[in-house]
């Protein structure tokens, strides 16, 4: 029996083409493919500059560095993320900080987040970035956020990965419309991939050539003086990191960029039949969408009121098991993981929206080659252990 998963890639003829093609070529690294890729990502999602990186993880990471964060800067994002962002902030030597959810959206919450930046100033602190995670693939209120930022004079970062595809105000480039940074991961399970991968998008020339920099374990070119060239023409000017992408991967990315509106078309697809099926159904609750979004459905979480029914989270995980349906839940709070607990003193019930979205939540399978009756499958299956 073939398992399903809640997410998987879809690799064509044409990537497995790209890529072949890539690997008989000159460059395995440092070539052609790296540039035509970073192009093409400025064109679709309407960037001004990009730069590919090893991964997400990576992307966020440098995104720390270069804008400077130190100890006892405060950046703020959502407990409902990957562990990803919160970490960055630490290998920046920054303090995390949250800020609770939308019961709706699953977004971080523009009245929380207003609340605690005025919190912050009555304590003569204040905060240097937020961190917003597009939740599941549906784009936050970047508004207001951006209003809120302006306001406040913070950097505003959008953590794209979940909804690379999305739309905001029918705007798919609406991430580096409203953020002063962007994040893409292209890990295997996302709406596109080059297996392992990332990328930064921003306005500022200046960020993204330190990015590049840094990536490359700090060195730089030296200028020339005079008009003749360096003997050595790279010096290491700040501490950096090897984190760059290969050609063949970019090569894989160009390909499967090529089918990004066919997979997202497909996932809402999915997400239309997992709501015909599962609408009106007592003490579950499906995903909200908010006016003028198109979602991109990295995720489908659903919610369940545990409460009124028999049956618990973990128990429903493993009875799906048995039908070689791998559900997940995205996510264990930031803020309670033991690590983050420990060094920051987090709470229990400090935020109280993120710790019930996570008691109730369970992630379906959404992907490009789910077919039809397997959908019909997980939503019985579901309804009966529910009902």
């Amino acid at each position: 029996m073939i398992k399903i998963n809640y997410n998987r890639h879809f690799i064509d003829k044409k990537d497995i083409n790209s890529v072949v093609s890539s690997l008989k070529s000159d460059y395995l690294t440092k070539g052609p493919k790296i540039n035509e890729f970073e192009k093409a990502l400025k064109i679709k999602f309407k960037a001004k500059y990009c730069s590919l990186v090893s991964n997400g993880t990576a992307a966020l990471h440098l995104t720390g560095i270069a804008l400077g964060w130190k100890k006892n800067d405060i950046i703020l994002s959502s407990p409902i993320t990957f562990l990803a962002g919160p970490n960055s902030v630490v290998y920046s030597n920054a303090r995390p900080d949250f800020v609770d959810i939308d019961e709706k959206t699953y977004n971080i919450s523009i009245h929380e987040l207003e609340k605690k930046i005025l919190k912050l100033k009555l304590l003569k602190k204040k905060i240097k970035a937020v961190i917003a995670t597009d939740y599941a693939g549906q784009p936050c209120d970047w508004k207001n956020l951006r209003k809120l930022a302006n306001r406040h004079k913070f950097t505003l970062i959008n953590d794209n990965c979940h909804s690379i595809g999305a739309k905001y105000f029918n705007n798919l480039g609406y991430a580096s419309k409203y953020a002063d940074v962007v994040i893409h991961s292209y890990h295997a399970i996302k709406n596109i991939t080059t297996g392992e991968g990332g990328a930064i998008f921003s306005k500022n020339k200046k960020f993204i050539n330190k990015i590049n920099s840094l990536k490359s374990h700090g060195l730089e070119k030296i200028q020339s003086k005079n008009g003749l060239n360096s003997t050595w023409p790279y010096q290491m000017l700040n501490l950096g990191f090897n984190y760059r992408i290969t050609d063949f991967q970019c090569a894989l990315g160009i390909s499967q960029l090529k089918k990004l509106e066919k997979f997202v078309i497909k996932r809402n697809q999915i997400a239309k039949i997992y709501r015909k099926n599962l609408s009106n159904i007592k003490n579950l609750t499906l995903p909200h969408i908010e006016p003028n979004i198109s979602h991109a459905y990295h995720l489908f979480p659903i919610k369940v009121n545990f409460k009124n029914i028999k049956i618990s989270k973990e128990t429903i995980l493993r009875k799906f098991r048995k039908y070689n349906i791998n559900l997940q839940v995205h996510y264990f709070p930031v803020h309670l993981q033991p690590f983050y607990k420990k060094k920051f003193n987090f709470r229990q019930n400090s935020f109280p929206c993120a710790e019930n979205f996570y008691k109730s939540t369970l992630s379906l399978p959404i992907y490009y080659n789910l077919k039809k009756k397997e959908i019909n499958k997980i939503a019985s299956i579901l309804k009966k252990l529910i009902k």
